[in-house]
């Protein structure tokens, strides 16, 4: 049996206190509105650090094949959109678009929309769920039948269906080129900061 860890892990501020009890079921008013403002500060210090943590988590990582890795595609991408003027909602949302590649490829849409979609709109929520399946109307022989060209086409017609195809065509399909123009990843910093300071959004499980 392992040995059971009974020190505390050090708090970001040494000011900060610790809830009395050992079950959640055990907490009552006076111990959450402590955690919620503790968690407040908490959030404003590190939440931005430790989104931006994921994607520098590969930044070594050698590429499989293609010209580069995920880290860079990601920074090619969410330049481009830099470059175009895009709001820091729809910059934010580029970086992130493949946070989840290596980690959950075959979900990875899935894993960047549940990360972001409290602080973000419904238009990029819609667009990180299906930017994975409108990748498809691209790819050309590919082996993998989830991946059909024709596949998108069941939404067409949606309100976020002609957003979701250019944001593929422009940000997503070409950025895979070295030499392609590469902010540094702290440049994000202050973008992904204003999207996580907005209140966040209860946003409900899907129904099966």
């Amino acid at each position: 049996m392992a040995e059971m860890n009974t020190a505390r892990s050090a708090l970001l501020r040494p000011e900060w206190q610790y809830v009395d009890g050992d079950r959640l079921d055990a907490f009552r008013a006076p111990q959450w509105a402590l955690l919620a403002r503790q968690r407040r500060e908490f959030n404003a210090a590190l939440h931005a650090d430790h989104v931006l943590r994921l994607l520098r988590a590969s930044e070594a990582d050698p590429a499989f094949g293609y010209q580069v890795n995920n880290y860079r595609h990601s920074l090619q991408a969410a330049t481009a959109a830099l470059q175009d003027g895009r709001d820091a909602e729809y910059i934010v949302v580029t970086l992130l678009h493949d946070v989840g590649f290596t980690t959950c490829p075959a979900s990875h849409g899935a894993f960047a929309a549940s990360l972001l979609s409290p602080y973000v709109g419904d238009a990029s929520r819609w667009l990180l769920e299906h930017h994975q399946i409108f990748q498809g109307h691209h790819f050309h022989e590919h082996p993998d039948e989830a991946l059909d060209p024709a596949a998108r086409e069941a939404w067409r017609g949606h309100p976020h269906f002609t957003a979701t195809a250019d944001f593929v065509e422009r940000y997503d399909v070409g950025t895979i080129v070295p030499g392609l123009p590469e902010a540094p990843i702290e440049a994000f910093l202050p973008m992904l900061m204003q999207v996580l300071s907005h209140p966040p959004r209860r946003v409900p499980p899907r129904e099966d």
